[in-house]
């Protein structure tokens, strides 16, 4: 079911922005263009988004198959390292060339260590021939054991250098695939941030067409009544009252949608609805409180045949730093037919009543009475701000009080507040409706 936000947005911008609202006679009086100073960036289509997904999946299948190529080459490339790579046989022979030269050197030692222990078990009659012989061993075992020293170290260096090798290349044969691997990975980032880009665009395209098909005219026959809300509350209090909507067409309405929004004022301006005001509802259908959405918005109250009407009960919590002041309720209806379409919507009325400060007493009360957001007519080029200075009521264009909402008390202070404002703002739904409309047509 299609969710026409207009309404909330339009209230929202009215009572954020008085200001800017209340500005907007002087806007429309100022017959000379506006100079655009910024350009807005040019997004790209749809098709041409559609061109970078396929030129983005292209790219990431030839990445993934070199990365699947370059691990089978490498698995064979470590394996081959490991045995029959060229590197790996000379650095076989030389870790055993090594170890035949530490086994030399080895036996070379033992050598000397001979040499030496015959040289001293000579007898001391030995002859002197036999001591020359004695020492000429020694000294022939010492020039072996050096020289199978220096053969060992040579092997040694050898050995080390053939297993380095060895080492370079499975480290070259990783990295070769890293980068196959990143690219890969890369590709995949891209063809999954254009398929985003894609997804986003064309959801947003879809929106833009719901939003330009789901146009609401207003509908007579449906109506959005409040009964039960007081003309003085006091903050720190919770108030049940209570909202029909009725079907006075001769037709069904498939599906019907409320727009509730309370905000508080005083005379510093329109408050932070959140901030002071919580709003909770409840039907027979769903008889649990629950709290208004962030727009507003009462869904899922089901259809109304001709003649017959839906309750939503309402309650009105006030948090005791509410400012004394005033408030304001906003009350609407909408309703939807089964494809989804807009079928029509009720006028925006507007409660105002007064807010205590807590602790206080409300003296006498009665039930606030609904002032009609007013329709912008051939006159209403613009308006004159409420609160001005010489105490008279608004008027739009070419007449009609804005403020006429028969509460003497609240009027000054919802003036004050931008009351003007909010029914500017209540208005601009209906011209923003309209423009819609025509350029539909």
């Amino acid at each position: 079911m299609k969710i026409r936000r207009a309404l909330a947005t339009a209230v929202a911008l009215a009572v954020t922005t008085p200001a800017a609202l209340l500005a907007v006679s002087p806007a429309y009086a100022d017959t000379k263009p506006v100079t655009q100073t910024q350009e807005k960036k040019s997004k790209p289509t749809i098709k041409e988004l559609e061109t970078a997904v396929a030129e983005a999946k292209e790219a990431y299948e030839k990445a993934a198959k070199a990365k699947a190529d370059a691990l089978v080459e490498l698995r064979k490339t470590l394996d081959e390292l490991g045995s029959t790579h060229p590197l790996a046989v000379t650095a076989a022979a030389a870790k055993q060339a090594a170890k035949d030269a530490d086994a030399a050197k080895t036996a070379a030692d033992q050598a000397v260590t001979d040499a030496k222990a015959k040289l001293a078990d000579l007898p001391e009659d030995a002859t002197p021939e036999q001591k020359t012989a004695a020492e000429t061993a020694v000294t022939e075992a010492e020039a072996a054991a050096a020289s199978a020293a220096t053969a060992k170290a040579a092997a040694d260096a050898k050995a080390t250098e053939a297993v380095t090798a060895v080492d370079d290349a499975r480290v070259a044969a990783v990295r070769a695939y890293s980068v196959l691997d990143k690219e890969a990975d890369d590709a995949l980032a891209a063809k999954i941030a254009a398929e985003a880009a894609l997804a986003q665009a064309v959801k947003e395209a879809e929106e833009e067409e719901e939003e330009e098909g789901d146009v609401c005219e207003p509908e007579n026959d449906l109506t959005a009544e409040v009964t039960g809300l007081p003309n003085k509350l006091v903050a720190g209090t919770t108030t049940d009252f209570a909202l029909r909507v009725t079907n006075g067409s001769d037709r069904n309405m498939d599906e019907i949608i409320a727009y509730t929004g309370v905000f508080a004022t005083d005379k510093t301006g329109i408050k932070e609805t959140g901030k002071f005001f919580r709003l909770q509802w409840s039907t027979k259908s769903s008889p649990k409180w629950q709290s208004a959405d962030e727009d507003d918005y009462i869904d899922g109250l089901g259809p109304l045949k001709p003649g017959s009407h839906t309750d939503v009960k309402l309650r009105l919590t006030l948090d005791k730093a509410t400012p004394a002041g005033n408030g304001v309720a906003f009350i609407a209806a909408d309703f939807y037919n089964k494809d989804g379409s807009c079928g029509g919507m009720t006028d925006l009325n507007m409660y105002e009543f007064d807010v205590k400060a807590a602790g206080s007493k409300p003296g006498k009360t009665e039930d606030a009475k609904p002032s009609k957001a007013p329709k912008p007519g051939a006159g209403n080029t613009g308006t004159t701000p409420l609160g001005s200075s010489s105490g008279t009521p608004a008027q739009t264009g070419t007449g009609g009080s804005l403020a006429a909402t028969g509460s003497s008390s609240a009027t000054g202070s919802i003036a004050l507040a931008g009351g003007a404002a909010v029914l500017l703002g209540a208005a601009a739904v209906f011209v923003v409706r309209r423009r819609k409309a025509g350029s539909a047509a």
